[in-house]
This record gives C-alpha cells, sequence and structure tokens, in this order.
C-alpha cells in the first residue's frame, strides 16, 4: 500500500511540476504617452506581432512557456498601409506592422526569458541598443524588481547620438568593438556614451555586459506589464 501512495504522490508532484512549467507569461503593454506608439514584440524563434496603441490603450500578449529569449518595444514615427507594410523612426521591424524580428535601434526594450535556470525568468530593460520611449518593465503582483527607465534621454541625448525619434546607441554610430562588444569578443566595459545611458536610468543594461546591476530574476509563470511613458 506504501509504495502505492509513494507512487501517486510522486505522479502528483509531478503533475504540478509540469502545470508549473507549462504555465505561459502574460504581459499587459499599456501606452501611457501623450503620442501614438506602435507596440511589438519578438523572440528569436521569428515569433511576434505588432498593434499601434493610441493614448490609453492597452494590448495583451501571452508568450510560451520556456521561450529563451525575446522582447517587447515600442516603435514611434510610423506610417503602414491597409496591408501592414510601411516603417518606423524608430524600432522598425523589416517594415512590417507585426513583427517577427528584432526591431532597429534605437529602441527602449524589454527583455525576457522564460522557465529558464530553476524555473526563473530572466527580466530586464535594455538601452544598449538605444533609447526612444521611456518605458517600465513590472511584475504583477509579487515582489520581483520593478525597473524603469523613463528619463528625458532623447532631449538630453548627446549631439553624435542624435537621430529622428530617439537616441542612438554609440555601436550604431561609430561600429566600434569599444562600443559594440561582446561576450564572444571578450571582456568589455563602460565607456562615457553607456555612463551617460546608466546615469539616467540605472536600472537598465547600457552596454552588452552590464549584467551585475540590470538583470533580475522572478519566478517562472509570473506575469507582467510594460509601459510606456510611466
Amino acid at each position: 500500500m506504501s509504495s502505492i501512495i509513494n507512487i501517486l504522490i510522486s505522479i502528483t508532484f509531478a503533475f504540478i511540476f509540469c502545470s508549473t512549467f507549462a504555465q505561459g507569461a502574460n504581459f499587459d503593454v499599456i501606452n501611457q504617452c501623450p503620442y501614438t506608439v506602435w507596440a511589438a514584440w519578438a523572440t528569436t524563434a521569428s515569433q511576434g506581432g505588432g498593434k499601434q496603441l493610441e493614448n490609453g490603450q492597452s494590448w495583451q500578449i501571452t508568450v510560451a512557456p520556456g521561450t529563451p529569449k525575446a522582447r517587447i518595444w515600442g516603435r514611434n514615427g510610423c506610417t503602414f498601409d491597409a496591408s501592414g507594410r510601411g516603417r518606423c523612426d524608430t524600432g522598425d521591424c523589416n517594415g512590417m506592422l507585426e513583427c517577427k524580428s528584432y526591431g532597429a535601434p534605437p529602441n527602449t526594450l524589454a527583455e525576457f526569458a522564460l522557465n529558464q535556470d530553476s524555473n526563473n525568468d530572466f527580466v530586464d530593460i535594455s538601452v544598449v541598443d538605444g533609447f526612444n520611449i521611456p518605458m517600465e518593465f513590472s511584475p504583477v503582483g509579487g515582489s520581483c524588481k520593478t525597473m524603469r527607465c523613463a528619463g528625458d534621454l532623447n532631449g538630453q541625448c548627446p549631439d553624435p547620438l542624435r537621430t529622428t525619434g530617439g537616441c542612438n546607441n554609440p555601436c550604431t554610430v561609430f561600429k566600434t568593438v569599444e562600443y559594440c562588444c561582446t561576450i564572444e569578443r571578450g571582456s568589455c566595459g563602460p565607456t562615457d556614451y553607456s555612463r551617460f545611458f546608466k546615469d539616467r536610468c540605472p536600472d537598465a543594461y547600457s552596454y552588452p555586459q552590464d549584467d551585475q546591476t540590470s538583470l533580475f530574476t522572478c519566478p517562472g509563470g509570473t506575469n507582467y506589464k510594460v509601459v510606456f511613458c510611466p
């Protein structure tokens, strides 16, 4: 009898674990800006979408459990035809309203990887690709980190990084290893330009290896909201 009970307990725990792991994350994307934002999301697996949001409008997204890398961002200065083809000043994704690929810099990013090590979500705001729209990225309930990048970075942007609708990342402008550093190219450190972003958005990634102060975790199954102009 005890062996049967143990088997039933094991099955129950397995069911609970699988149910938890199988739960996707819901993202409530909200536009509080006084202007139109064309919201977008995409994964490295060419999944995603896009939607025009006027002030006060929201968009609900459900992302599959176990998604290893994805982004949500806002686009501005967009024009699209009836078929959803066009262009945006910032965050453009191959001229499509419904994105299937990441957007072009500059764009403020909410980045996430779901149900990773120990069934944790890894979440961050990044301005490594520059800045275009103020953003808050936060869990719905729970005690995980609320991340914000809401300063006037466009207005204060250094002259060499200024562009229509946003503040460029230095890699896009200068295209040097110093600014385009990746882990594959070895270690890299902050620069005067990355410090400009970090001083104004201390929660956000300001250069590719800015992990210690910018990468946060939440339990798998957490739901989130992304707010433009919080």
